[in-house]
């Protein structure tokens, strides 16, 4: 029996909800239903989804973006896609810089949600694939560039040349690389790093920032111009081999 795909789809539209739910049922989608940014936040809390389906304009003081922020750092494997009816170049932009899978504009039609449903889902289940092949189940190996990772035996390489990471390093190091195709929020980086669930973003960039600042001077040439562990303004990190 197929695994049901577990979707989140969060409008305050009533009928966009229904649409949507009509639409991807019969795709093999167990569908949560949220009206409110604020009650998508406390779905996320509780469970894990595949794929979330939101406007990016809500009522209420949680907006799209603030969701999509909370899903980019608790759930980062969930693919995203934006619904909106009041796209703007500034919207779009903040949205792709969340980490957005794919783009629509309201009205839209069935089809199209479920192609835009099928490429995002698609995509990320080649991601993880590619993700798996870059570790060796037998020597449990992450190799990107020149950095070679032994996570069994929690070892790391920069031009074969071993590094002296601390654990929070190493864990930090892990990540950036595992997650190299995106750009890595602050919170998410402060519970791998730390255990715990920043809630606050300037207080996550805050705490983040000595690890990232600590990690650089061991693994870059020349830590005030970094090549590998990069800051996107705004958003947070990302890894480049």
């Amino acid at each position: 029996m197929t695994k049901p795909i577990r979707t989140l789809i969060v409008d305050d539209d009533e009928g966009i909800r229904f649409f949507l739910e009509e639409t991807l049922e019969l795709e093999g989608h167990e569908i949560t239903l949220v009206s409110s940014g604020e009650e998508a936040l406390d779905r996320l809390r509780e469970q894990p989804f595949d794929l979330a389906i939101l406007d990016l304009r809500l009522g209420g003081r949680v907006d799209g973006l603030r969701v999509l922020e909370a899903i980019s750092w608790r759930w980062p494997q969930t693919a995203r896609i934006i619904l909106t009816g009041h796209g703007s170049l500034d919207s779009a932009m903040t949205a792709i810089r969340e980490g957005i899978d794919a783009y629509l504009l309201k009205p839209v039609r069935a089809a199209e949600v479920r192609q835009a449903v099928d490429e995002v889902l698609g995509k990320r289940e080649k991601k993880g694939q590619k993700e798996a092949q870059q570790t060796s189940l037998e020597g449990h190996l992450l190799q990107q560039g020149p950095f070679s990772v032994d996570l069994r035996d929690r070892l790391a390489l920069c031009n074969d040349q071993p590094l002296e990471l601390s654990v929070c390093e190493f864990e930090l190091l892990v990540h950036l690389m595992q997650n190299s195709h995106r750009v890595v929020a602050p919170p998410e980086l402060v519970e791998v790093v730390r255990n715990y669930e920043c809630d606050h973003l300037q207080e996550a960039r805050d705490i983040i920032k000595w690890y990232i600042y600590q990690l650089r001077q061991k693994v870059e040439q020349n830590p005030s111009s970094p090549r590998h562990i990069l800051n996107v303004r705004g958003v947070g990190y990302t890894f480049k081999a």
